[in-house]
């Protein structure tokens, strides 16, 4: 039963029930309804597009929307905070039930392979240095450094999924993949300055053919 409690699925299929009717809701309402969950589903969904190979770019959208949720964590917001703009986008019920069966299952799967254990990890003070853990991932989303977008995003995904299931092994393998992050920045840094580099003298090549 106290595994039950802490159910993400069950929370969603509550929600998708609240919202039956086909009447448009507001995101502001739908984040209300998840409570203190909203921080995790957040934090998965922005970053589970940079967990496979994407065009170029989109880690650093998704990387900007990160700094949001990494700041709030750190001054210990209790609900999730968003400009008044995006809390008034107005959602149609169909597609939010149509989402929440669509991701249901995968949670579902994920709840049989997590649960509460190391709960202390996942509370004050340990979430301020989640949100740092988060901030600093979120800026090596935004550069765009070849191969080193991936490893970033699995960390904030598996830490998300931590802090809905109150796992704190999930948060642990995060810091894992966090400093593997870490790792992988220089690298990225440094292939990005070769790739410069080159095209730089490539292009200098050219034009002092041109001119001659």
């Amino acid at each position: 039963m106290r595994h039950q409690k802490f159910k993400t699925s069950a929370l969603l299929l509550e929600l998708r029930e609240a919202f039956a009717d086909d009447h448009p809701i507001f995101l502001a309402e739908v984040l209300r309804k998840l409570e203190n969950r909203a921080f995790g589903l957040l934090l998965f969904a922005l970053a589970a597009p940079n967990c496979v190979p994407n065009i170029p770019g989109i880690s650093t959208v998704f990387g900007v929307l990160l700094l949001a949720p990494a700041l709030q964590l750190i001054l210990g917001a209790k609900q999730v905070w968003l400009p008044r703009q995006i809390l008034n986008i107005e959602i149609q019920p169909s597609t939010l039930r149509a989402g929440i069966d669509k991701f249901v299952p995968l949670l579902v799967k994920m709840e049989k392979m997590f649960r509460p254990r190391l709960e202390f990890l996942t509370t004050r003070p340990f979430t301020i240095l989640l949100g740092i853990q988060v901030l600093i991932l979120a800026l090596i989303l935004i550069l765009p450094l070849p191969l080193a977008n991936m490893v970033p995003g699995m960390s904030v995904a598996i830490l998300a999924v931590g802090l809905m299931q109150k796992d704190g092994f999930l948060i642990l393998l995060s810091m894992v993949f966090f400093w593997f992050s870490l790792l992988l920045a220089p690298m990225g840094f440094g292939m990005m300055y070769a790739a410069v580099y080159w095209l730089w003298h490539y292009l200098l090549g050219i034009f002092a053919q041109l001119q001659g």
